[in-house]
């Protein structure tokens, strides 16, 4: 049986095939890597919750979507019933960061008049020599598309939790101005029976939207 839960936030991870999305969610919600990986065909589902503060467990609804494009008719029905979205590069292939802005762009479009909180993963930072984007470029992408930017690695456990934990504190924080409520027939947000009661204009510390992480040491 489930713990008790305050809130539900169903979270979808976008990228290229390859990137590395599952790799991230298995390290997060079953501690576990590994080297060989079956590509995801569809949508694969995981859970974990995180107390996000005193007394308020947030569950985590998880999405691994497939990044090939004969599956994108699949996935894109997802889009909609997320509030939370990662979206994942893979740090030694050029290519899957320049579609980071197609990605961005096509889910976007897909969940209009509503919006979505996104985090910006730079995946694989454990491999150095083999890196092909530089930290001032993703940087500068998160910026120009409004969202934060962190480096992970699944392989060395860098990063992980502290990705989904940014991201799951700022949809947070977005609840608490009233920015994202919940709505009838929508999945993204859901309560819990003991929902907390949240005030728009709590007093919170502001988080910058690009912040320098913790670096890979495997």
């Amino acid at each position: 049986m489930d713990t008790l839960w305050q809130y539900q936030f169903r979270i979808i991870l976008l990228g290229d095939s390859t990137v590395g999305k599952s790799s991230l969610l298995k390290r997060f919600t079953d501690g576990i890597y590994s080297d060989v990986a079956d590509p995801t065909v569809g949508v694969d589902f995981y859970a974990r919750s995180l107390d996000i503060e005193p007394g308020v467990k947030i569950k985590l609804q998880l999405w691994d979507t497939a990044g090939q494009e004969r599956f994108r008719s699949i996935t894109t029905s997802y889009y909609r019933n997320s509030v939370g979205g990662l979206l994942v590069f893979d740090l030694t292939n050029r290519k899957t960061f320049d579609h980071v802005r197609e990605w961005h762009k096509e889910v976007s479009e897909h969940i209009l008049p509503h919006h979505m909180v996104y985090i910006l993963i730079g995946h694989k930072s454990d491999l150095h020599k083999d890196r092909k984007v530089s930290r001032d470029e993703a940087e500068q992408l998160a910026a120009e598309l409004g969202i934060r930017y962190i480096e992970t690695s699944a392989k060395c456990n860098s990063n992980v939790d502290r990705a989904f934990e940014l991201l799951t504190r700022d949809i947070y924080e977005l609840m608490k101005m009233g920015e994202i409520v919940t709505r009838d027939g929508w999945d993204g947000v859901k309560s819990g029976l003991t929902a907390k009661v949240l005030y728009p204009g709590d007093d919170e510390e502001e988080l910058p939207t690009a912040t320098a992480e913790k670096g890979c040491h495997c």
